[in-house]
Parts: structure tokens; C-alpha cells; sequence
């Protein structure tokens, strides 16, 4: 696969968000699946279900042709290093070992989030219904979430959970290897009609002042959020296809509040 001559360009002050859908048909799975390195393609085969194995093959490649864009590499020799917590990261000969990057997919469809010179991490959820949501709340988010979940009426639980797990989800990738830190040791703004928010760590509010965290909805029935090291940066939206770069994919990264 070649380069597209369309080059791509991340300044310090941005966050680039892509979306791509993960459901291809044959000639893009096959066109993709050969930029993957034979680590990448002895882990798809792992998998038992044909779609997870062709969506992991579909994601990775994704993956290689967008940051090809970036570092003007041809995706098939890039390389990937892997932290404790198993988050991938450009090995640094890559001319990319300021380039941060993360990747979360849901169902059919795959977020990717781009920095430089800062951590970051996003989480995607497709929203469904799920039973017992008290018991994973009980066991997974802190006592301040859960006693916020438990005062909000029924019609609003389902929403603050989603958004409330997607922005810890976040949080936690952005956080990156060797930090182990349980879902319920730090809190979130668990209301989705208020603006995303890190509210502490262990307790520390002023650490949770150095994350940026922004929850949003990239596709109709799911949300989405990415955490970041703080600062004074723009988030930009663009939709992935075979051969096209789109910018500001539909709907943008229209905030859930």
C-alpha cells in the first residue's frame, strides 16, 4: 500500500480524533492486512469469530495507514512497542516518539486519538441496554459516583453510566502502563448533561487539574471521551476511508453536554 501524496500535519495544540468504520468489504481487508506485521496477523488469527478477526486486521491497518500520513512512512515498516497495560506506542526510531496515539473500537466502529508531546487515551462504548447496572456501578465507580448514579432518576442511569465509564476508560489509557490504578480510586463527572470532568485521583484534586478530558457522541447510539495531559488545545474531527482523508466527520465531536 502506498502513501497517499495527502500529507498530514499535527501541531502541538491540536487533538486529532479519526473515525473509520471497521466493516469492509473483501479488497480493503486484503489491501490493509498486508501493512500488518506478522505479530499483528498471528494475533488476528487467534480470534474465533471470523468479524473479530477481520475487524482487528481492518482496525490495525487502519491504524498503520493514518499514522503513515503523519510520519511519511509507509505503514508496513512501522513498528510497535507495548507497554505493561499492553498500550500500543511507535517504537522511536519511527520518527514518531513524540507522536502519542490510542485506539478504542466498539461493534463496527473505531475511534483514533493523535497528540504530540502529551499522553492521551480515548474510550468508545456502543450504548445498549445492560441489566444490574447498580451492581457494576457498586463495584467499579468510586462512592461519589455511586451515590450520584444511585440520585438520578431510572430514564438518566443508563446515560451517566455510559458516559461515566467511557470517561474513566479514557483516563485510564491516557494514564498508560505501569500505573495501576482501580476504576473506583478516582472520580469523573457522571452527569452527561454537564461538561466532562476529572475531579480527583486517589483523592488529589490538583493532579486531576493536569488531565483535559471531553466526552462526546461520534456516532448515532454510541459516546464516546479522550483524556489528555492539560493545556491549551484544539480538537479536530476526520472521517478515514480507503482513499480519501475527510475532514469533520458528521457531526463532529459534538460534546454530550
Amino acid at each position: 500500500m502506498q502513501i497517499y501524496s495527502q500529507s498530514l500535519v499535527l501541531p502541538k495544540n491540536e487533538i486529532h480524533i479519526w473515525r473509520a468504520s471497521l466493516d469492509r468489504d473483501l479488497a480493503c481487508l486484503q489491501q490493509l492486512a498486508k501493512t500488518l506485521s506478522s505479530d499483528e496477523l498471528d494475533r488476528a488469527d487467534r480470534f474465533h469469530f471470523e468479524t473479530d478477526k477481520n475487524r482487528f486486521i481492518i482496525g490495525r491497518g487502519i491504524l498503520r495507514n493514518i499514522l503513515s500520513h503523519y510520519l511519511g512512512i509507509e505503514p508496513a515498516r512501522l513498528q510497535f512497542c507495548y507497554g505493561s497495560r499492553g498500550k500500543p506506542a511507535l517504537q522511536t526510531g519511527d520518527r514518531g516518539n513524540l507522536l502519542h496515539f490510542n485506539l478504542s473500537h466498539s461493534q463496527g466502529l473505531a475511534l483514533y486519538a493523535f497528540t504530540r508531546d502529551r499522553q492521551i487515551g480515548i474510550d468508545l462504548e456502543y450504548v445498549r441496554q445492560l441489566s444490574g447496572l447498580d451492581q457494576i456501578v457498586a463495584q467499579f465507580f468510586s462512592t461519589r459516583e455511586h451515590a450520584t448514579f444511585l440520585a438520578l432518576p431510572p430514564s438518566q442511569q443508563q446515560a451517566a453510566f455510559f458516559h461515566g465509564w467511557t470517561c474513566k476508560e479514557a483516563v485510564l489509557k491516557a494514564l498508560g502502563e505501569g500505573l495501576s490504578l482501580p476504576l473506583n480510586q478516582f472520580d469523573v463527572s457522571l452527569l452527561p448533561d454537564r461538561p466532562a470532568e476529572l475531579l480527583s485521583i486517589n483523592g488529589d484534586r490538583a493532579a486531576a487539574k493536569q488531565w483535559l478530558l471531553q466526552s462526546f457522541v461520534p456516532a448515532t447510539d454510541y459516546v464516546a471521551a479522550v483524556a489528555v495531559e492539560e493545556g491549551n488545545l484544539q480538537i479536530k474531527c476526520w472521517q478515514w476511508e480507503l482513499d480519501t482523508l475527510t475532514f469533520d466527520f458528521s457531526g463532529g465531536c459534538a460534546q454530550t453536554n
